[in-house]
């Protein structure tokens, strides 16, 4: 495995064995909605925990997301991959329509790029992509801070690849030092000419929404015989500042890891436990489950079931827990499970 080196203090070289990919879940191994999703296309969502599926123009394309493990041999150890496959074609491409995955970051998470000061790092981008042919695709960010964007090409074929690419540094605009969405990485896949009708922006500059997918010669909608896998996503900070720092090994985290980060975003549990004595007068329960994190932010809490023979809302209780009020079926101790989601996404 490549490794990034540091100077010691007596001018020996040691390996840095910190934390490198800034990407959450980028070998596609978390799933808490559920592992496939089918109709997708209309509104953006999540299914694959961090990536989100993003949607604007009204296409008529619609595609299956899969949480996908047959998918191929795919290097470096990679059990999961993040799966679409078109199920309806849009060969009628309109100007506003856009469609891409994208990965967002807190800007608190990304202080270490130094972007906005003449000592910026460079963005260094690694992942595993392929499709059932040949396709030029667009990978690049939007910095939700400043208003400004980078984009590359990459080309797939239907055997996997590893794609590595250092977009530079950016000396204008820092982030913000905050829990609030400040960068997206996205990638491209359907594009109407608002988009895509001035040549492609591949430094970092303002927005001009014209170039911001400029070179995309394909369209994931163009057949329902396509498909398009990634996995293996990684972010680093470069160790230069002048587009030649280099892509390390992926780093590789524990499925334990990686759920924990993700639940930072999103929580969902299928038996939330709820006990304790209601009180007699009136059945009524009011019970805190602890949530199994600190969350980025107070989530959206979302009731799916009522605890057995309950009635009642779940509501929130900060960052750490959330809390459960209702009318218990009978007086006395009662322990039953219900299920409940909590959302703090960026």
């Amino acid at each position: 495995m490549a490794l990034s080196k540091i100077q010691g203090i007596e001018g020996q070289v040691t390996p840095n064995l910190g934390r490198r990919n800034l990407i959450i879940n980028g070998a596609m191994q978390v799933a808490q909605r559920g592992t496939s999703a089918t109709g997708k296309g209309a509104s953006s969502f999540f299914q694959l925990d961090r990536f989100r599926q993003n949607h604007n123009g009204n296409s008529a394309g619609r595609y299956t997301v899969t949480q996908d493990a047959s998918s191929g041999s795919v290097h470096d150890g990679f059990a999961s991959a993040l799966k679409l496959a078109c199920t309806t074609a849009d060969t009628s491409l309109g100007s506003s329509e856009r469609f891409f995955i994208e990965c967002p970051f807190e800007g608190q998470d990304l202080q270490q790029f130094r972007k906005g000061s003449s000592d910026a790092k460079d963005f260094v981008v690694s992942f595993y992509a392929k499709a059932n042919g040949n396709f030029t695709y667009v990978v690049g960010f939007y910095d939700n801070d400043n208003n400004r964007t980078v984009s590359r090409t990459f080309s797939v074929t239907s055997s996997w690849q590893r794609f590595t690419i250092n977009f530079g540094a950016d000396t204008s605009g820092a982030f913000g030092n905050d829990n609030a969405l400040s960068l997206q990485l996205r990638f491209y896949l359907h594009a109407g000419s608002g988009y895509t009708s001035a040549a492609l922006q591949t430094s970092w500059n303002a927005v001009n929404n014209a170039a911001t997918a400029g070179g995309m010669t394909s369209s994931f909608y163009s057949s329902t015989d396509n498909t398009f896998f990634l996995t293996g996503v990684q972010l680093e900070v470069g160790d230069k500042s002048d587009g030649t720092s280099t892509a390390t090994d992926f780093e590789h985290r524990s499925y334990g890891e990686e759920l924990s980060l993700c639940q930072r975003y999103y929580w969902q549990n299928e038996d939330v436990f709820v006990y304790g004595k209601s009180r007699e007068a009136d059945r009524h329960r009011d019970c805190n489950v602890p949530l199994p994190v600190t969350m980025r932010a107070t989530p959206t809490l979302t009731k799916l079931t009522d605890p057995s023979g309950f009635t009642g809302s779940w509501t929130q209780g900060g960052k750490q827990n959330m809390r459960f009020s209702g009318v218990a079926p009978s007086d006395g101790y009662v322990a039953t499970c219900g299920t409940a989601k909590a959302d703090a996404e960026l």
